[in-house]
């Protein structure tokens, strides 16, 4: 066999299902060999919703994600999804093709240093220089990318080395990494550290990440803290860990967190990070906000611990392996009065909202203030409501994100969006990819018209493959972060964020044969929303949103 064939018998033997890519010349024999498989291949219309794709199929299936890809422009196309999926922790691996090994180096067509380019984001990369180390290659590749904190890996392939006869094929059984062992059990002394800790506290509050999700422990998390009653709130990334109504969950932190939640976290007196990063938009201010508390800091990532703050307790470990720990320790606290005021504080918060938005339809019913449209706060709330209790949510990047984030209602369903990077386009893909890990159940994009026009061209590959997204799209013909900013920080003075009404968002579904609705008052949501839920086929739902809406 060649090495093509080999690679694609290595696939299989990590069970890999999907492949997301898009061929070129350069990696064709990875193209023509893989026919010989079950594995099913996507062709994604642009590089980097291959990695979106396998991103969204990762987080959702547990599974490293697969994208394949050529050289050059294919390569190089492929960088920004493989920093989002670094900044957010996400297991895949990348495969580019690339130009002959001889010839590397030379600037010849289609030439790319891609793993060079990649350097800063992924976690590991390989230039496959001899074809019999493909089997050792592709099983460290998988190893490396799903333990430890997980994250992309790159394996850029000359076509010369694809074309190379392999003699004798065996794929390793065990993975053996010299310098690469992550910790996977926590420390027995800093656990019962923590445990102690909590017997001292009065105000402690867990603050979950996204950690919590790739760990696969939201159920272990959520019996330490209802089995001790112990507040949570969590970042963007672990949203959906805790449902958001539970008695004991009190929102999101953050610049756009829920000011409850923020209030949690300041008065606390003990703090429990887990699986997540300390970054600004979770706590801008970390010595400010951490001062006089004792920090617990649990993350599979040593390098993660003490970054941004000092922990008082570091624990690495993998959360899973932590609180199973946890569970199996009982102690005496009393947290009641923590909670009769975190709850004082919601209350407090809720009320004030309330207020608020009784100020704006008496500023409507008035003429003092008119917004056009839907209200994107009420309607997000809506359709988190009517979509199916386990079903999967994934929000774009902009004020869509903000307001699915704090009006996102999470029961038994996840949540995902871009949080580390930011990038907009990515929740069509993504749900694309979330949506084949897991066909039963409900799928729903929710992007800006900015974002999806980044990656609309997906719509034909939901509409090839039959891939049933549900893809809303609020419409207010603005980059309407960009824009937000602008009115605050520099008094309306907009630069370069009018995306004018086009597309006909009706002529763009008719064109790739979907199914349209669109919702232009809020009168009309409840309605629209259930038509739009009711079959599950893909569909898109525009709704008009005033452009002078706020998140």
């Amino acid at each position: 066999m060649n090495c093509a064939d080999a690679l694609v018998k290595c696939l299989e033997a990590e069970g890999v299902e999907y492949v997301f890519g898009y061929p070129g010349v350069a990696i064709t024999p990875f193209y023509n060999s893989i026919l010989q498989t079950d594995i099913h291949t996507v062709l994604i219309r642009q590089e980097q919703s291959a990695a979106h794709a396998a991103s969204g199929y990762a987080r959702i299936s547990g599974k490293v994600g697969v994208a394949v890809v050529t050289s050059g422009p294919g390569a190089t196309n492929l960088i920004t999804g493989i920093a989002t999926a670094f900044a957010d922790s996400i297991p895949l691996v990348c495969i580019t093709g690339q130009v002959d090994s001889q010839m590397m180096g030379s600037d010849v067509f289609q030439e790319a240093d891609i793993s060079g380019a990649c350097e800063s984001f992924v976690k590991y990369s390989y230039i496959v220089r001899n074809a019999a180390d493909i089997p050792r290659i592709i099983k460290e590749a998988f190893y490396i990318a799903n333990t430890g904190r997980r994250g992309p890996v790159l394996i850029d392939l000359p076509i010369d080395v694809q074309l190379e006869t392999i003699r004798h094929f065996e794929y390793p059984e065990t993975v053996n990494l010299r310098t690469y062992k992550p910790t996977v059990m926590g420390h027995a002394v800093q656990i019962k550290k923590v445990i102690t800790q909590l017997e001292r506290a009065k105000r402690p509050i867990i603050c979950v990440g996204g950690g919590v999700h790739l760990s696969h422990a939201s159920k272990e998390v959520l019996k330490f803290i209802e089995k001790n009653d112990i507040p949570v709130v969590c970042t963007m990334m672990g949203l959906s860990a805790i449902p958001t109504e539970h008695p004991l969950f009190y929102g999101m932190v953050g610049n756009n967190g829920k000011p409850y939640g923020n209030r949690a976290m300041n008065n606390a007196d003990m703090v429990i990070m887990v699986g997540a990063r300390v970054a600004d938009r979770s706590i801008s201010q970390p010595d400010l906000i951490l001062e006089n508390k004792v920090l617990v800091h649990i993350d599979v990532d040593p390098a993660e611990i003490g970054k941004n703050a000092g922990p008082t307790i570091p624990l690495v470990g993998d959360i899973k392996h932590v609180f199973t720990e946890f569970n199996k320790i009982d102690f005496n606290a009393d947290y009641m009065d923590w909670i009769d005021q975190l709850d004082g504080f919601k209350d407090e918060a809720r009320n004030a909202k309330r207020r608020r938005m009784f100020q704006r339809e008496e500023d409507i019913l008035t003429h003092k203030k008119v917004f056009k449209g839907v209200n994107p706060v009420n309607f997000i709330r809506q359709l988190s409501l009517a979509m199916e209790k386990d079903a999967i949510y994934v929000a774009d990047v902009g004020q869509n994100q903000m307001w699915s984030c704090s009006n996102y209602i999470a029961r038994e369903g996840r949540f995902m969006t871009s949080g580390g990077m930011g990038t907009m386009g990515y929740a069509l893909p993504a749900a694309m990819g979330a949506k084949i890990a897991a066909p039963d159940k409900q799928v729903v994009a929710v992007c800006g018209d900015g974002g999806f026009q980044m990656t609309m061209q997906e719509l034909a590959t939901i509409t090839q493959y039959q891939i049933p997204v549900k893809l809303v799209i609020l419409k207010n013909t603005v980059l309407g972060l960009v824009r937000q900013y602008q009115h605050y920080n520099y008094k309306d003075r907009f630069s370069v964020i009018d995306l004018g009404d086009k597309p006909d968002l009706s002529m763009i579904a008719k064109a790739y044969g979907i199914e349209y609705l669109k919702v232009e008052n809020s009168r009309q949501a409840d309605e629209k929303i259930a038509a739009f839920l009711e079959k599950d086929e893909t569909m898109i739902l525009e709704v008009t949103v005033d452009r002078e809406e706020l998140c």
